[in-house]
């Protein structure tokens, strides 16, 4: 579908705030964890526990909301998915203890899920083939930078308030998302839309057994599984480890978010002329030499600055990896977008959500599981793109 220039720049901004969700909600608050880990008397895996259960409800939540925005169109599950989203921060806010603090964090999680799937389906509704390749890329890189403010602003606030500041910030992030969603206009037309949820829901069974969709979403649990592994271990390993305060953690985690935005515009400059395959082998490769070094300097305990340099060399790729890899499993799927673009979400983020507390299984002072954990994913992902994906893209 033509778009203008101003339409374009509108849609990536709106749609890349929508696709933040997840760091967002995750990365503002890392710098937070050891403080708030001692504030509530809590283990080190407890308080990684309160970021597995939000992307165990963004896991969830896209599940359910794909399917429905197939049935009702894009606008309507969009508006209510923000206005619970806004309303379980207002709960996070004022929890007093764990438990409930951890249900409020599933149910923004579930409701923040709508943002993230419906915003890549109404990408799908509007471009195809290498057009959708640089559409996913503009979107990876607005993306890129909330990993980038999120924990510095995260840090910041920690200097003139808690933790539970950093939740008050999150509601004004809810309630601009909100208003920015009613200002958007439907993309999906009445005469395209399925008839019936049950109709959405069964196209699932359709997907499970398409090899080459299921090679993207093995693809996208395991490397998205690696990174989680790092969101829930990194405040830890510099803040613990390296010593260094909440305010340098943010920087160091907003210099990869830098990385993540630059690394997000080679599929941009590239589609069309090197294909989405190519981009995709070449940097889950790139990761899994990163993470094998990784374990290494850790286990010789080499210096911070070293240990930076590699972790950079590990993540950065991520944003090739997710914008090669959606456009590779959404380029056939059509009105089925929805439903796809949820299904890849929930396996983008299933398993960081469960890996997320063994990562401080060990304590909060050794950084060995996270580096296994990651390791292990990027090896899982490479044998799905062998063994699943390449194979249609021989001679």
């Amino acid at each position: 579908m033509a778009m203008t220039k101003g339409k374009q720049l509108w849609l990536t901004v709106f749609l890349g705030l929508m696709t933040a969700m997840a760091p967002l909600a995750t990365d503002m608050y890392l710098p937070a964890l050891p403080t708030m880990q001692g504030e509530l008397n809590i283990s080190a895996s407890l308080a990684q526990m309160t970021l597995t259960m939000t992307m165990i409800g963004m896991a969830l939540g896209q599940i359910f909301a794909g399917p429905v925005s197939d049935r009702y169109g894009r606008k309507r599950p969009l508006v209510l998915g923000m206005m619970v989203f806004t309303l379980s921060t207002v709960g996070c806010v004022w929890a007093e203890n764990i438990v409930v603090f951890l249900f409020f964090r599933f149910v923004m999680g579930f409701a923040g899920a709508s943002g993230i799937v419906i915003a890549k389906a109404i990408a799908r509704d509007l471009c195809e083939g290498p057009e959708l390749t640089r559409f996913f890329a503009m979107l990876m890189m607005v993306n890129g930078l909330a990993p980038i403010i999120a924990p510095v602003l995260g840090g910041q606030i920690l200097l003139v308030t808690s933790w539970r500041g950093v939740f008050v910030v999150l509601v004004g992030v809810g309630i601009v998302q909100l208003l920015a969603t009613l200002a958007y206009q439907e993309t999906l037309p009445e005469k395209e839309r399925k008839q019936g949820v049950l109709a959405s829901f069964a196209t699932f069974p359709q997907l499970f057994r398409n090899r080459y969709f299921m090679g993207n979403c093995l693809v996208q649990c395991f490397v998205f599984g690696s990174f989680f592994a790092y969101l829930a271990g990194s405040s830890f390993v510099f803040q613990n480890i390296f010593k260094v305060s909440p305010q340098m953690y943010s920087l160091i985690f907003g210099g990869m978010g830098a990385g993540l935005l630059v690394a997000g515009m080679l599929p941009a400059r590239l589609a069309g002329r090197v294909a989405d395959v190519k981009m995709l082998h070449v940097s889950i490769l790139i990761s899994l030499a990163g993470s094998v070094l990784l374990l290494g300097g850790f286990y010789g305990k080499l210096g911070m600055a070293v240990i930076v340099s590699l972790l950079f060399m590990t993540i950065v790729p991520l944003s090739v990896v997710g914008a090669a890899s959606f456009s590779l499993a959404l380029s056939k799927q059509g009105k089925n977008a929805g439903s796809a673009s949820a299904l890849i979400g929930f396996f983008s983020m299933i398993l960081g959500g469960c890996m997320m507390p063994l990562v401080g299984i060990a304590g909060e002072n050794t950084a060995m599981p996270m580096c296994i954990i990651m390791l292990f994913g990027y090896i899982f992902g490479y044998a799905a793109y062998k063994f699943m994906i390449e194979p249609e893209h021989r001679g």
